[in-house]
């Protein structure tokens, strides 16, 4: 039990942290100029944090305690970001007006990376558990 939630703490602490810079440092300027109209101008807490506590909840559950390399961690964490930030994105670009290749690229790419050195982390979180 110790193990699981110190991969919960270590991947949820990361992937927080990343996604933060991400969406509110690097990103926001773009996200604002591709999207426009369709961001809020605050976004709701509610639906984000259970966003954050569920797909952390599954690179736990589907990445980091199965693993038994880092490097097993990592390209499965990167598959999973893909395969999730993917359903997003090219949903969004099938159905929504003003959603581009270049976003749908753009934030698959980034889902990817982030869920890769979470998951990562993650795994060497509950590796230093004994």
């Amino acid at each position: 039990m110790k193990k699981t939630l110190f991969a919960y703490a270590g991947t949820l602490l990361v992937f927080l942290v990343l996604d933060g810079l991400w969406l509110g440092v690097l990103m926001a300027p773009t996200y604002r100029a591709l999207l426009g109209s369709l961001m809020l101008d605050q976004p709701l807490l509610a639906p984000a944090v259970a966003f954050y506590l569920l797909y952390v909840f599954g690179c736990v559950v589907f990445v980091v305690l199965p693993a038994n390399t880092w490097r097993r961690a990592a390209r499965l964490g990167a598959l999973l970001g893909l395969v999730a930030y993917g359903t997003y994105d090219l949903s969004n670009w099938a159905t929504l007006k003003g959603w581009s290749v270049q976003l749908a690229l753009m934030d698959m790419a980034w889902g990817a990376f982030a869920t890769c050195v979470a998951c990562s982390v993650g795994y060497w979180a509950a590796r230093k558990v004994r």
